[in-house]
């Protein structure tokens, strides 16, 4: 599957790059953001492109090979002021995060991250990164798995799920996508959703978010702001926790007179772009401008 960047033509725009400027991408995932940045700031400008998957960077790796200004890090966004220092880089005038899933992840990876494929239940970006989702599902207790789906996912279900798991795990270790699926439906009504959405979405949803622990990078990242950026700020989210983060972060640094908020609301994807990439649905694009740091 092709990976198509959300909210695109928007994110450019607001972003304003320029020939010259000094860009990062700190999710490259699958480079459609990053191509259209180096097509502005060429010939002179540079790209940091992180990404928290090796084998996202790999991929770019192809695809980026034309702009001669490119500097790729393996890496999570969270640690940006150190990777600036390590790589002897200047505050961005451009920062990106597209905080959604690229699509060579969800087919490709096999790490778990999609409830439609067969797949060891993984679901870490980064394969060295502390527990993997099946070590999760299989060690935490009813409650805090319960929390987990609740919190991170708003699955209604949540304890109706946990319970299930842990009666399901008692016969066999939930090692696979298809076997956390199953302990998903035997769990909710048939009729989960009317059908808008399969039942195991939210539960697989809260684990990735939970796994990869992707409020707490996000909100480091936002308090590291002025550590790393002089100028714009974009960020595009998914999820109702991480939008909220965001949009707190950034009043807080207008009211400080800080920074100031270019979208008074979020920018959301046009009924077009829904329609052709449905994945784009919940995306919400937020950004800002420097005026100074503390």
């Amino acid at each position: 599957m092709t990976h198509t960047p959300v909210l695109l033509k928007e994110a450019i725009e607001i972003l304003n790059p320029q020939p010259g400027e000094f860009f990062i991408d700190g999710t490259i995932g699958g480079g459609g953001h990053a191509i259209e940045i180096t097509k502005r700031i060429e010939p002179n400008g540079i790209l940091l492109g992180i990404d928290w998957d090796k084998e996202a960077i790999q991929r770019f790796k192809v695809k980026g090979l034309r702009f001669k200004n490119l500097i790729l890090v393996q890496g999570n966004y969270a640690d940006l002021p150190e990777i600036l220092e390590k790589h002897n880089l200047p505050k961005a005038d451009g920062l990106l995060l597209d905080l959604g899933m690229s699509s060579e992840q969800l087919e490709n990876s096999g790490r778990g991250f999609s409830f439609l494929r067969n797949e060891p239940l993984d679901m870490r970006y980064n394969h060295d990164n502390g527990a993997t989702a099946a070590g999760v599902v299989n060690s935490f207790s009813e409650k805090d798995l319960a929390e987990i789906f609740w919190q991170y996912g708003g699955e209604k279900f949540s304890r109706l799920i946990a319970k299930k798991i842990i009666k399901e795990r008692r016969k066999k270790k939930i090692l696979t996508t298809f076997d956390l699926v199953e302990a998903v439906k035997k769990s909710t009504p048939r009729n989960y959703e009317r059908g808008r959405i399969h039942p195991a979405t939210r539960t697989f949803q809260a684990l990735r978010i939970y796994v990869n622990d992707e409020l707490g990078n996000l909100e480091t990242l936002l308090q590291n702001l002025c550590q790393i950026i002089r100028g714009r700020a974009a960020i595009i989210s998914f999820h109702s926790l991480e939008d909220r983060l965001v949009k707190n972060y950034f009043r807080q640094m207008a009211k400080e007179g800080m920074a100031e908020i270019l979208t008074k609301k979020p920018i959301r994807p046009t009924n077009e772009e829904i329609q052709a990439n449905p994945r784009s649905r919940s995306a919400k694009l937020r950004a800002i401008i420097f005026n100074y740091c503390l």
